[in-house]
Formats: structure tokens, sequence, C-alpha cells
């Protein structure tokens, strides 16, 4: 589903007594939210529900060559989705695509996971999720929590693929590892870095390898809200 370049609230209830006694509150069981969730939450998932519209431009820079680039205008609650690369626009609805447009939304998959991903490791049930480890980041060589994503081997643009994700103590991602077909070997290796913020959704506009002279980033972002 995706390819190499490239994707709660705890309420305490207390019974109020109008006899002169006085009582022990009631709790209700509160649910301890998961790491996905946190991570989620800490980009600003409680907002997207009301959000409408998505805006962003994809691109790839190497060197001093900057990339053109692919741009998307996604409607997430109409499942709409439109891409212009070039002179070359394609206009279709998810749930209702043919094979003229696999390939247009092999590139969406993939730029709106590099966009999204906080939010795919909740939107992606069926993508299993290790116990956190605390371990030295491949670039910063800062200590981190990281937990590995793993894809099935069924299913998918590009099934059985994991991701390392490294991220601080707010649950902010600042760097991940990508491994194709889960391979023990890194096949990318970048940061998340230069975060914005978009009507309440924190998306890091910056994707740079090791050494600064690769980077893929996203431009014209906008998120409309409802």
């Amino acid at each position: 589903m995706k390819s190499l370049y490239l994707g709660l609230i705890c309420l305490l209830l207390v019974s109020s007594c109008k006899s002169e006694k006085s009582e022990t509150p009631l709790k209700e069981e509160t649910k301890e939210l998961t790491i996905a969730e946190k991570i989620a939450n800490a980009h600003g998932y409680e907002n997207w529900k009301n959000v409408s519209e998505v805006k962003f431009t994809f691109k790839v820079d190497r060197d001093t060559i900057k990339g053109k680039g692919r741009s998307w205008i996604w409607k997430p609650k109409e499942d709409s989705v439109t891409m212009t690369a070039g002179e070359t626009t394609v206009s279709y609805i998810r749930s209702k695509m043919d094979s003229t447009h696999i390939r247009a939304d092999r590139g969406f998959i993939n730029d709106k996971y590099w966009l999204l991903v906080p939010f795919q490791l909740v939107w992606d049930s069926s993508a299993e999720i290790s116990v956190p480890k605390f371990l030295e980041a491949p670039i910063s060589k800062t200590k981190m929590n990281m937990i590995t994503l793993t894809y099935s081997e069924e299913g998918g643009y590009t099934p059985g693929d994991a991701y390392d994700i490294y991220y601080d103590n707010n649950f902010e991602i600042k760097e991940w590892v990508f491994r194709k077909g889960n391979s023990e070997k890194p096949s990318l290796t970048t940061t998340f870095e230069n975060y914005e913020n978009f009507n309440g959704i924190k998306i890091a506009i910056d994707h740079k390898q090791e050494g600064g002279n690769w980077n893929l980033n996203f431009a014209d972002v906008s998120i409309t809200l409802e």
C-alpha cells in the first residue's frame, strides 16, 4: 500500500449524595490509550473528524535539483481524489476505481501515507504494532522511544513492509526506518522535521536523509475543516 518513495478522554463520574451521609464516589472504568492513539492524538487526530478537504504537493529534492512533484486534492468524506502531475490530471472516487486509476491511486496511497503517518497507525488496524523500546535513533543518535509497524503479507500495493518509528516523550515522530518486505536491512531512513500546524493537524513538512542532500517534502499544504 506504499512505495519506497514515496501512508479518549478519561471521564470520571461522581455520584452526588443528597443525604447527610458521606459516600465513596463511583468511578467509571477508564480506557487506557494505545501507543498508536497517543501518537495520533499528539499530531491532532482529534481534529480529523472535522476535515473536509486536504491539499498538498509531494516532491523529492536531490542536492540542488528541485522535484516537480505531484499535487493532490483529497476529500475524505466524499472518498474523492484528484491528482495533478505536470499536464496530467486524474480524478476518481476511491470506492469506484477501475483499472485506469490504479497508477494514480498507488501514488496517492504513498504520498498520503508520508503526509499522515501518525494517523495511519490508527487507520491501519490490520497492521501489527510492537511493544515500545528505548533505542538510539539512526540519524540523530538520540535515544528515543521506538515501535515497529508491520503489514500483512497479503493485501495492499506493497504487502509485508515494516517501519521502525522513533518518537519523543511527547509522542511526536522524529525519525523512521522503512524496511521493504520486512527486511532486516533498512531501505530508507529519514527525519520528520519542520512541523507545521494546519487547523489543528500537525504535519512534518520535511523528511531528510542523513547528510541532508535528499529531502522528501510537502508544499502548498492546506487542510479545510467543515
